[in-house]
């Protein structure tokens, strides 16, 4: 028997499939596209392909904003339950959990049970998000890829705004007349994600960062790191903390349904 949960974000579909062990089976990510069902669909099936045990899904939870999208999904939950959940699960213990996806952040103050206290999203602009690195690295002339190895050779970081990706996009092309290093401006857009971050609610007690921009740039990470003067907790693969809930999820409504 083996449980399923799909996060469907705006930029990005995350697949998690576990056993009755709470074990990991098989996990898949790709881009969410223009069709959410088709994403869904796509991301089960590698997610079973890989465990190589045929169709045998005894429950699936969606979340994300396209979770209503999911046809096959047998629940749904929101993304502050599902992060909560996945976020705690290689750290149970009270703390916040700082997830910064492609289009949201979110700041999630969890109990020891790891249930959400209370929350914080931002949502109007796009400043500070995974979609922000997209829009920025093409003006730098540079990839995705790039950003992480170039902010690590900065000499100083550029101060940039935090609250509008337009501006900031102006505020660098500034800089880039100023004769300003790439490098330093590169460390300047992870700062500017770290403040804006850091004005959405004060980040106190133990943190837990979770999302693609983490996964993919750790660096960013040891940057709040200093700005905070503490430690934090980025879990193994955080890109699937939300498809993982989902999927802590699916195993616990079996239980409750004697499926398991």
């Amino acid at each position: 028997m083996m449980f399923l949960g799909i996060d469907i974000g705006a930029s990005a579909t995350k697949a998690v499939l576990l056993n009755r062990d709470r074990k990991a089976l098989a996990s898949y990510t790709r881009n969410s596209g223009v069709d959410f069902a088709l994403a869904a669909g796509d991301a089960r099936a590698k997610c079973l392909a890989a465990a190589g045990a045929g169709d045998t899904v005894g429950f699936t939870v969606a979340t994300g904003y396209g979770r209503r999208n999911v046809a096959f999904a047998d629940d749904t939950k929101t993304e502050i339950s599902c992060h909560a959940k996945g976020g705690c699960f290689h750290y149970p213990h009270a703390c916040t959990i700082v997830d910064i996806g492609g289009q949201d952040n979110k700041v999630i103050k969890v109990d020891d049970a790891g249930r959400p206290v209370s929350f914080k999203m931002n949502r109007k602009c796009a400043a500070g998000t995974g979609a922000f690195l997209e829009e920025i690295a093409p003006r730098l002339s540079l990839s995705l890829e790039e950003l992480e190895g170039m902010a690590r050779k900065a000499q100083s970081e550029i101060e940039l705004g935090s609250f509008c990706a337009v501006f900031t996009k102006t505020e660098i092309l500034a800089k880039i007349a100023q004769g300003a290093r790439l490098e330093d401006i590169v460390k300047g857009v992870f700062g500017s994600i770290i403040k804006r971050v850091m004005e959405m609610e004060p980040l106190e007690g133990d943190i837990v960062m979770t999302g693609g921009v983490i996964a993919h740039n750790p660096y960013l990470g040891e940057m709040l790191e200093k700005k905070l003067g503490r430690p934090l907790f980025v879990p193994p693969a955080p890109q699937f903390a939300g498809a993982l809930g989902a999927a802590l999820f699916a195993l616990e409504k079996s239980a409750q349904r004697g499926i398991v």
